[in-house]
């Protein structure tokens, strides 16, 4: 008896958004829409980001009570 060899199906990369950041495919409330990015694919594990948007430079920061803060 001759055994069909196993296939499998590959791996796709991550979604990214148009910055080229990975997003996150579900949220603990549900899917995240297009153009949504998951605050923890911004921050990837730090307390604070700068995002340069229109020539400003703006700081997005997690507060210890899990709260964003944006500024310029």
């Amino acid at each position: 008896m001759q055994r069909s060899p196993i296939t499998t199906t590959p791996c796709h990369p991550p979604a990214r958004n148009t910055l080229g950041m990975p997003v996150v495919a579900a949220l603990r409330d549900g899917p995240l829409s297009a153009g949504t990015v998951d605050s923890s694919a911004l921050l990837q594990g730090q307390k604070a980001v700068s995002i340069v948007h229109n020539g400003a430079v703006y700081r997005l920061q997690a507060t210890k009570q899990g709260k964003l803060i944006l500024t310029k």
